[in-house]
């Protein structure tokens, strides 16, 4: 008989936008056994952007396997599950727990025409009726999206132009909220899953469930939203079933699923009040827990609620943010078009050759900008851009403009997030797939002009903080040791030359949106306002 102490480790499950990843994750938050399983987004030229869930299933059942045969872990120490990914995406599931249509993803804009009626009025103010705006933000602190990118722009693209999958849907779910359902057979959704339908009331002593006003405001189905259960609460056990195809024991607890912008807060360490992280993954943000509801409409950010009580966490987002990089690798570098022979080079190649190119990239600026934008201003009608590209420029120097463009999209939501909250976010660390690179890193650093702390294995950051976010919500943790955590692997400090060859170019990239946007209406089929 073995004599060895049982490990607790917690499976953790990020749902992402560019695929599945599952780890083991330990109390002290070190990451094991990861794996990784490509969701492909089918994208439309009606703006449409989707995804099949069974992908997401496949993706998770092999990962868990894969994670249990790394040999790292034992199925039995199991100590319960966490689930994390994509928000603002709506699964439409029927009465027998089946999906009846694809996932229509976080920037699908179809339903803008729907959502444009829906919260505008006679008077409007960017693009609001104010009397509603004035509701939404004073209970929530946000509001649906006149862009129509959002569950209310879903659920009204369902209802108006595919009545038979709208009238098939007993509930219309969160993706996190999906999975939880599919390994405990549970239907139910959270608060922080539910955030972007704006339907709870968020203010610090608002009362639980689904506020009356806001889902008749929303003009939402109360009979299509699952039912709203505690943030942090177990949904249920594994299902038999499920158990079965994973190789884990049917007693093992899952917990309720939570946005990515969560569990990224939590696998930076950085947990206290105006401790900033920056994420570089498919998009990219910046946050920081504040002790306040505060909302920025011009800027479409806001804060939301966090995981503990009376605390929020900034919410803003940049559309395209690993995702330039991945853009220019397939689809300039060598895309699968027949006019180019040989493999794509790899991440580490365009980046090493960006490397060599001085910074400023000979005065070339990528406006990084290619399923329009979200914060700090809301719109999905302006695209991406190089600039100043001569005869000169090299594959190296638009690479290292892809990197820069980034880093300048950055600062610029930095900035406009720290006039919000009105004091520096501080320390900043850096997660996501982005942050490997350390040439990146410097270039965030020297563009934003701070130190920028690399978060150890920051590839891995959701997962830890899934993971961990499970340990907490079953009482395996705290929030003092996980702050107390060895999480930054390296600082990078800003370089003044680097900083010298940035400045005139970063005022030249804020210029840039206001420069375009009336072109950019203009083809796009939106007139500017």
């Amino acid at each position: 008989m073995s004599t060895e102490t049982p490990q607790p480790w917690f499976l953790a499950i990020d749902l992402g936008s560019g695929g599945t990843k599952t780890a083991a994750v330990t109390l002290n938050g070190a990451v094991l056994g990861t794996q990784f399983s490509s969701t492909h987004t089918t994208l439309g030229p009606d703006g449409s952007a989707t995804q099949e869930v069974d992908d997401w299933w496949t993706g998770v059942a092999d990962g868990v396997r894969a994670v249990l045969a790394s040999g790292t872990v034992r199925a039995d120490d199991c100590a319960g599950v966490g689930i994390t990914g994509q928000w603002g995406s709506t699964v439409p599931v029927d009465a027998r727990l089946n999906a009846v249509g694809p996932c229509i993803m976080w920037s699908d804009g179809r339903g803008a025409p729907f959502s444009q009626a829906l919260v505008g009025g006679r008077l409007k103010v960017s693009g609001y009726d104010p009397t509603k705006l004035a509701t939404w933000i004073r209970l929530t602190g946000g509001a649906p999206s006149p862009q129509g990118a959002d569950p209310s722009g879903h659920a009204l693209l369902l209802r108006h132009t595919q009545p038979h999958v709208y009238q098939a849907a007993a509930w219309l779910m969160e993706p996190v909220d999906y999975i939880g359902m599919r390994l405990t057979g549970v239907v139910g959704a959270t608060p922080a899953s539910m955030i972007l339908s704006w339907l709870t009331d968020n203010r610090p002593n608002g009362t639980h469930g689904y506020h009356p006003k806001l889902v008749a405001l929303a003009d939402r189905d109360p009979g299509r939203l699952p039912p709203l259960r505690p943030t942090g609460s177990v949904l249920g056990t594994l299902s038999a079933p499920v158990a079965a195809e994973l190789g884990l024991p049917v007693t093992v607890a899952v917990v309720t699923g939570i946005p990515d912008l969560h569990t990224a807060w939590l696998g930076s360490g950085a947990v206290a009040d105006y401790q900033g992280h920056l994420t570089i993954s498919t998009s990219a943000w910046v946050s920081a827990a504040v002790p306040f509801k505060k909302t920025d409409i011009n800027a479409s950010m806001a804060t939301v609620p966090a995981l503990r009580p009376g605390a929020y966490l900034i919410a803003n987002n940049h559309e395209t943010g690993g995702a330039s990089l991945r853009w220019f690798r397939e689809q300039i570098l060598a895309p699968n078009d027949g006019l180019s022979t040989g493999p794509a080079p790899s991440y580490e190649q365009i980046t090493e050759a960006a490397a060599i190119v001085p910074p400023g990239s000979g005065g070339v600026i990528f406006a990084p900008w290619l399923k329009g934008e979200r914060s700090p201003v809301d719109d999905r009608r302006i695209r991406a851009s190089f600039v100043n590209v001569s005869l000169e420029t090299t594959r190296a120097a638009m690479a290292r403009a892809v990197l820069e463009g980034v880093a300048y999209n950055a600062r610029w939501l930095l900035e406009a997030t720290e006039k919000m909250v009105k004091r520096p976010l501080t320390p900043l660390r850096l997660l996501g797939g982005g942050a490997q690179s350390e040439l990146w890193c410097q270039i965030h650093a020297d563009v934003i002009g701070r130190p920028m702390e690399q978060v150890s294995e920051p590839l891995h950051a959701n997962v830890r903080g899934a993971g961990l976010f499970a340990a907490l919500s079953l009482g395996a943790t705290s929030l003092e040791r996980i702050a107390q955590g060895a999480f930054v692997a390296r600082t990078f400090h800003p370089d003044a030359a680097a900083r010298l060859a940035y400045e005139p170019l970063y005022a030249e990239f804020t210029g840039l949106f206001t420069q375009q946007k009336a072109m950019y209406h203009r083809l796009n089929g939106t007139p500017a306002t």
